[in-house]
């Protein structure tokens, strides 16, 4: 199924209705909660996409080892709500240019899924967006070591998720892992882009590839 041209439409009618009342987290393989997730600190992230000639891309950045949560993992731009954010969307395109230099006005959204809670205590909420050419990245060196990107026909197949396990705090966790070449993709963005995935598999019922 061909969708280099099509995508962004489809990907507009795979998030609609759009909802952030389903929540997902860190805690979804895991027991300590026992279904109940405290507040959390508002945040949002934009999971950015680029056509290029090898087809459609997510921009992915490994986040700087200055940073004072997941320091030297790989996420996608985002961040904390500020005071004079609009709404959620606002922050996600804010953080977006902040991180990777790129004016927000290239963005062009193209609606919002669940909301992910992560063991750190953010409430994410998070949108999906095309940036239009040209792109010219000017990465914040404070907040970002490098930007790189991952085919979408890699992410949105759901078979190439992992379900693993680490020590943390003493405590054997479990989490969803996506690796790619020799990215280690995992946490909170893996879980983010597999309910993206369980989005897009859903609204073609499981016939995308």
């Amino acid at each position: 199924m061909k969708l280099d041209n099509a995508l962004p439409a489809y990907l507009r009618a795979a998030l609609q209705p759009s909802t952030t009342e389903a929540i997902y987290s860190d805690y979804d393989l895991n027991n300590d909660r026992a279904g109940v997730l405290p507040d959390g600190k508002p945040a949002a992230v934009l999971v950015p996409l680029i056509l290029r000639k090898t087809g459609w891309q997510v921009l992915l950045t490994l986040r700087s080892e200055q940073m004072p949560f997941h320091a030297g993992q790989i996420s996608f731009p985002g961040g904390r709500c500020a005071a004079d954010d609009a709404d959620m969307q606002a922050t996600s395109l804010r953080e977006f240019e902040e991180e990777t230099g790129v004016p927000q006005q290239q963005v062009k959204i193209l609606g919002q899924f669940e909301q992910y809670h992560t063991v750190t205590n953010f409430r994410i909420t998070p949108f999906v967006g095309v940036i239009a050419p040209p792109v010219r990245l000017s990465p914040d060196p404070r907040e970002v070591a490098e930007i790189f990107e991952v085919p979408f026909s890699f992410v949105s197949n759901l078979s190439n998720f992992k379900r693993q396990s680490a020590l943390w705090q003493g405590q054997q966790r479990f989490y969803y892992s996506i690796p790619w070449q020799n990215r280690y993709i995992w946490g909170a963005t893996a879980g983010l882009l597999r309910t993206l995935a369980k989005r897009m598999q859903a609204s073609s019922n499981g016939n995308l590839r």
